[in-house]
């Protein structure tokens, strides 16, 4: 049987010049505490190199990428299912999610000091505020939007249209579920 962890790379600020600062290994996240171990960060071993891509093209700009969520367990994404509901924003725990197949990343851009851009909204925010393409944002926060999901594109991702932080492989629901990262 193959060891479906194996499959998994990490990725950290000095392997692929991005930064990592994952939401849900800290106590600034909706569930307002760690769900995480640690704050290592896993991607599929197919979904890095659209990720290392990715981060040139925004170098490109001036910019990085900061990394906010990657792979988690079916067990951590089951204990974020507790503090939401709404299937538009988590995905069924029975179908599992892409971030525990590897496949799914959660990021935004920040400038040369590390200052994130201005998105319109907070990662995870709950709302129809988050929604790619939402109405009521200004025009610098549509265009940073834009720029992320251009940078995403050309590296091969998807998005998810509820959320302006999420990409994921075009073909992520066909990869197994991982039930922990090496290691743990």
């Amino acid at each position: 049987m193959l060891n479906e962890s194996a499959a998994l790379l990490e990725i950290t600020e000095a392997s692929h010049g991005v930064l990592v600062n994952l939401a849900y290994a800290g106590s600034a996240n909706f569930a307002g505490h760690p769900v995480y171990p640690d704050g290592r960060c896993w991607l599929h071993r197919d979904a890095e190199p659209g990720l290392r891509r990715a981060a040139q093209l925004a170098a490109l700009t001036g910019l990085r990428l900061k990394l906010l969520d990657a792979y988690r367990t079916p067990r951590a994404h089951e204990a974020l299912c507790a503090y939401i509901t709404d299937p538009r924003y988590i995905a069924d725990p029975r179908r599992g999610s892409n971030h525990s197949r590897g496949t799914a990343i959660d990021l935004t851009l920040v400038d040369a000091q590390g200052r994130e851009l201005d998105m319109g909204s907070a990662f995870d925010t709950m709302d129809e505020v988050s929604h790619h393409g939402h109405p009521g944002l200004p025009v610098a926060a549509q265009r940073n939007r834009f720029l992320l999901l251009g940078i995403m594109a050309m590296a091969g991702f998807q998005r998810l249209d509820e959320e302006w932080w999420h990409y994921q492989l075009p073909d992520a629901r066909s990869y197994p579920l991982i039930p922990e990262a090496p290691g743990q």
